[in-house]
């Protein structure tokens, strides 16, 4: 059974840094591009970054310049690093991706990470 857990949010203050961790355990055969979103309540879901299986990133402009998304396809991990933070970054952060085991491939999603930036 595959999962996918989000760690690494937290409290932080404005201009502070967090780094999320997205790991994925399991049967694993391959991760393909990996997501993270954000999640404020009552508005819609944001699309933060992406990292495809080679390596190839992109960005929101909210976060560009400020975001790394990363992976360690020998951990099975992505990070997120989140370096500047601004208020406005509070939010719940999630991964997903699609994963391929011996029987087939779906997307997953993580439980998700709270951020709050606060001074």
């Amino acid at each position: 059974q595959v999962q996918l857990v989000e760690s690494g949010g937290g409290l932080v203050q404005p201009g502070g840094s967090l780094r999320l961790s997205c790991a994925a355990s399991g049967s694993i055969a391959s991760i393909y591009a990996v997501n993270w979103y954000r999640q404020i309540p009552g508005k819609q879901r944001e699309l933060v970054a992406v990292i495809t299986s080679g390596g190839t990133t992109n960005y929101a402009d909210s976060v560009k310049g400020r975001f790394t998304i990363s992976r360690d396809n020998a951990k099975n991990t992505v990070y997120l690093q989140m370096n500047s933070l601004k208020y406005e970054d509070t939010a719940v952060y999630h991964c997903n991706c699609r994963i391929s085991t011996a029987v087939g491939s779906q997307y997953y999603w993580g439980q998700g990470t709270q951020v709050t930036v606060s001074s």
